[in-house]
């Protein structure tokens, strides 16, 4: 009898894990500049690329308090082609860029004036407001929505928020370093940051960035949402 050789069956891809990225912008039109970090050139998941902070979504970022809710709209798209979800898990999102941001580079994004809040989720969120600030979702953008591809090995559904850097409240040093998820931070504009060593999908991110920049940065321009069907990129709306 021969022997028949055993047929391994095709890998199920990774479900794609509820992720959250800020991209801050300094300037205006065609002066902005965008802050983007070097990934460490160990990590499995895009070693030393530049990206922008962000990472994702934690249980804690559903139980931070804020002091400004999201944009109506904004917060409509998030929920969008997501069945069963409702204001605060497109909330936690937000969130979770903010904290993102906070871990991954020291800068904390919110307000001062009201305080901290008096009870934060442990860890990362009290070490943010240790800075004496209070997130603010009001003035979040949302730029794109992307999932990572089946053929990788971790896959991200991202959305991409923007922000004015003017809201930065507080700034704690010491975490970017040569050990660190980031290695280095950089201000660039948008030209120069099209020639560094970026994932696809920050390149196609950026190219929609640019044009909303153009248009004024208006929250009624539709936002889009990538993901890869039959090995292309496909570009629908929300």
């Amino acid at each position: 009898m021969n022997d028949v050789p055993a047929i391994t069956p095709p890998r199920r891809a990774p479900r794609p894990r509820d992720a959250a990225t800020l991209i801050l912008l300094d300037g205006k039109g065609k002066n902005t500049k965008i802050l983007l970090g070097r990934r460490h050139g160990d990590h499995k998941f895009m070693p030393g690329k530049f990206v922008f902070p962000g990472g994702r979504v934690e249980a804690c970022d559903r139980s931070m308090n804020v002091a400004g809710a999201l944009d109506a709209l904004v917060e409509a798209r998030l929920i969008a082609r997501r069945p069963g979800v409702g204001p605060i898990f497109a909330r936690a999102l937000a969130l979770a860029a903010i904290r993102e941001t906070f871990e991954e580079t020291g800068l904390a994004l919110g307000a001062t004036e009201f305080g901290p809040p008096e009870k934060a989720p442990a860890g990362a969120w009290s070490a943010y407001a240790a800075t004496g600030c209070m997130p603010d979702l009001q003035e979040m953008h949302l730029i794109a929505r992307a999932i990572t591809p089946p053929s990788r090995p971790k896959r991200f559904d991202t959305r991409f928020f923007a922000m004015d850097a003017r809201h930065i409240a507080a700034r704690v040093e010491g975490f970017v370093h040569q050990d660190a998820e980031l290695v280095e931070l950089v201000w660039i504009g948008l030209d120069k940051a099209e020639t560094l060593d970026l994932p696809e999908i920050t390149l196609r991110v950026l190219g929609e960035l640019r044009a909303r920049l153009a248009a004024g940065m208006s929250r009624f321009l539709p936002v889009p949402f990538f993901y890869r069907h039959y090995g292309q990129w496909r570009r629908d709306e929300l």
